[in-house]
């Protein structure tokens, strides 16, 4: 597989092998679904062309050299070194992401018990913690249409996400989206982590404390300015977290960066 190293631009090679972790990160962290679900990446300096994993492989084995490079119409614009192709269920979700949202190169999508079970709920995400106030004004939801095989659903998702990052679809699991996959990375781990939360208050059976809506708008305030560059210092905060991440991975199997 190293012979994909030789036919990719270095920017491309370095978005490889963040994606390729990423997906360590998440088989790590058991939000995966068999060979199922998403993470894609836009490919640095190639308009509309983004990397998606191989339908077949599972996210412990997924390496630099294994992505797909494809454009939005599902194209494949390099032949990856394997006989796997992709999921068209990944096409359309990230497909309608990516060519609406440029703001957004780090897009992921998972089925996880918490995330689905959120998402089943009338109430949806609540404010009843931490983290989910990190989403407070920054969540849409898109109601289930059934396996998403119909590239006409993407006007609807897209109108449905408008300018927010992350996305409850629901009856069917999460999206969570950045401007790199630092910021994916803590965005997805941040909406699981609530959605756990929020299903481990709930079966307690008991009142749950409301958090008071001034406190909740202060949290928009906040989390609006970390999620700027130029804000308060989240983005940095995302890339020493991915970066501590990344070491993990290292210390236990580089294989990744193949």
């Amino acid at each position: 597989m190293s012979d994909i190293q030789a036919q990719v631009s270095e920017a491309e090679w370095a978005a490889r092998v963040e994606l390729a972790a990423f997906y360590r990160i998440i088989h790590r962290l058991g939000m995966t679904d068999m060979i199922y679900n998403h993470v894609t990446l836009k490919v640095p300096g190639e308009e509309g062309a983004f990397l998606i994993n191989a339908f077949g492989l599972d996210y412990s084995e997924m390496t630099a050299s294994s992505l797909v490079k494809i454009d939005l119409d599902g194209t494949i614009l390099l032949p990856p070194p394997h006989d796997y192709g992709i999921n068209y269920a990944g096409l359309v979700i990230h497909s309608a992401i990516h060519g609406a949202r440029p703001d957004l190169h780090c897009v992921a999508h998972t089925h996880t018990r918490a995330g689905v079970a959120v998402s089943s709920l009338e109430c949806g995400l609540l404010p009843i913690n931490q983290n989910a106030l990190r989403f407070a004004g920054d969540l849409g939801y898109h109601d289930y249409e059934g396996p998403a095989f119909r590239m006409e659903e993407r006007d609807r998702l897209i109108a449905n996400l408008g300018t927010a990052n992350n996305m409850i679809l629901r009856n069917h699991g999460l999206i969570a989206g950045g401007r790199d996959v630092a910021q994916c990375y803590v965005n997805l781990w941040s909406l699981e982590t609530a959605c756990r939360m929020q299903i481990d208050t709930m079966a307690c059976g008991t009142p749950i404390h409301a958090v008071s809506e001034e406190a909740i708008e202060e949290s928009k305030r906040i989390y609006k300015l970390a999620n700027d560059p130029d804000g308060m210092g989240s983005y940095t905060g995302a890339k020493l977290e991915w970066a501590a991440a990344l070491r993990l991975l290292d210390r236990e199997d580089g294989s990744y960066r193949n």
